[in-house]
């Protein structure tokens, strides 16, 4: 089965194993995260994924003050 991406238009290919599934796949080409849902083989879905907002982490406050 083959998912076309939303982003970059890119063509991914899913093996069997995403005959009857509902989760999240990357475009290898873009790196965007596609939601799919696909029921005996058939593409019932597809949509962006919702960006997820990076934050950078912190620096630990300095224990010798």
């Amino acid at each position: 089965m083959k998912v076309i991406c939303l982003s970059s238009g890119h063509k991914v290919e899913l093996g069997d194993a995403y005959d009857s599934y509902a989760g999240q796949v990357k475009c290898v080409t873009c790196g965007a995260i596609l939601e799919i849902r696909t029921e005996t083989g058939d593409l019932r879905s597809v949509a962006l994924a919702p960006a997820v907002a990076r934050v950078a982490p912190t620096a630990a406050p300095d224990a010798t003050r």
